[in-house]
């Protein structure tokens, strides 16, 4: 059932790559036939110049009389190439590594930093690498860094900064989508570095500082409180028993003589001491008293 309403259509593989289902025609064959007699006719010759090498990582895009032959390309291996008539280009279809030079880029926040990055990639279709693109590598390397400032200008630094692998992400996918008509797949895309002013870094170092200065600041005064709350816990303790305070004496005097060998003086309470003496008294009386 038809809605009314017609999807756009996607234009056809072959005439992006500029593939045309026409033949030669009739001028066509008769170069071809001529090519092919001329090399029947120079045989032992010709097989060297014909037969041309593929490498593995290679493929082949063959021009027969100005027109795509295939719209594969040819290769690994073995390819023949007709005299005079056939010309093929060889693409490395091996990842490349692109280095993006430092780009001076203006934030959301105003502030002018400059970044650098790598972009790793790979041609996919030799045949749209070479048909609809003059030069595919510098056309890349040109996209990539259009494409960084682009994305980097609509960040804060803030956001730049903590935000390398998503900000890349996004970028490998605006570069993937761009370069798809090219045959070109993006594998993975970097920011290697990101440079700010001097005097910036100086005021982040500051503020940095200062906001570690107020932590350590709260820490300590929290620690302060911890510890008037425990020693208000230990006076209540004490205060119920006045024995525990003099034994907290003692061994405080006892730990004081461990570490250095001095001579202490302290005060003993008067209860002590007349308790001493009242009974020094009292045994000296009741030898009196026997004797």
């Amino acid at each position: 059932m038809d809605s009314g309403v017609s999807s756009p259509e996607k234009p056809d593989k072959e005439n992006l790559v500029g593939i045309t289902k026409n033949r030669l025609g009739v001028c066509g064959w008769i170069l071809f036939s001529l090519s092919l007699l001329l090399m029947i006719i120079t045989f032992p010759i010709s097989v060297w110049m014909c037969l041309k090498i593929i490498k593995e990582y290679e493929r082949a895009v063959v021009f027969r009389l100005g027109r795509i032959q295939a719209d594969k390309a040819k290769g690994p291996g073995l390819i023949l190439i007709l005299p005079c008539i056939d010309v093929f280009v060889k693409v490395d279809l091996r990842t490349v590594t692109c280095n993006i030079p430092p780009q001076e880029i203006l934030t959301r926040d105003s502030v002018t930093t400059q970044v650098d990055g790598v972009v790793y990639y790979r041609i996919y279709s030799a045949v749209s690498a070479v048909a609809n693109v003059n030069d595919v590598h510098q056309a890349t390397f040109l996209l990539a860094q259009t494409t960084l400032r682009n994305v980097l200008g609509t960040q804060t630094l803030s956001q730049i900064l903590a935000g390398r692998e998503e900000i890349a992400h996004s970028i490998q996918t605006l570069l993937d989508d761009a370069t798809e008509l090219w045959g070109i797949q993006v594998a993975r895309v970097e920011i290697k570095d990101v440079r700010i002013p001097v005097q910036l870094q100086r005021s982040m170092a500051a503020e940095a500082e200062a906001t570690r200065e107020a932590r350590a600041r709260v820490l300590a005064a929290e620690g302060e409180m911890n510890a008037s709350k425990a020693l208000k816990s230990a006076s209540m303790v004490l205060t119920e028993s006045p024995i525990a305070l003099q034994l907290r004496y003692l061994q405080t005097l006892t730990t004081v003589a461990t570490e250095k060998n001095s001579t202490i003086v302290f005060p003993l309470p008067m209860n002590i001491l007349e308790g001493i003496g009242g009974t020094s008294y009292d045994n000296h009386k009741k030898v009196d008293n026997r004797a």
